[in-house]
């Protein structure tokens, strides 16, 4: 699969435009003076959102792009993976 639009992307956009409205009402909770607990357990929430989002990001590209790319050639492969993984 080339660079580009994947067929995981239309649903990773979903989850981060939901997860920056949630941070939207997380902002809005601080400015109401909301107790710390609430708001630590709500940036918990879009923190992991947003991790979410990046591993289903990181493991489509790994299950698509980078098995076809091995099929041309293992050592780029074997490089992307190893940038790669230090966003996991």
């Amino acid at each position: 699969m080339s660079e580009g639009i994947h067929s995981s992307h239309p649903a990773i956009v979903k989850r981060l435009k939901r997860a920056q409205g949630h941070l939207a009402s997380v902002l809005g909770m601080f400015e109401a003076q909301r107790s710390c607990l609430d708001l630590a357990q709500q940036l918990h929430a879009v923190e992991s959102a947003i991790s979410s989002a990046k591993r289903e990001l990181i493991h489509d590209h790994i299950e698509h792009c980078l098995t076809d790319t091995a099929e041309g050639g293992a050592h780029d492969s074997l490089a992307e993976l190893k940038q790669l993984a230090k966003y996991l």
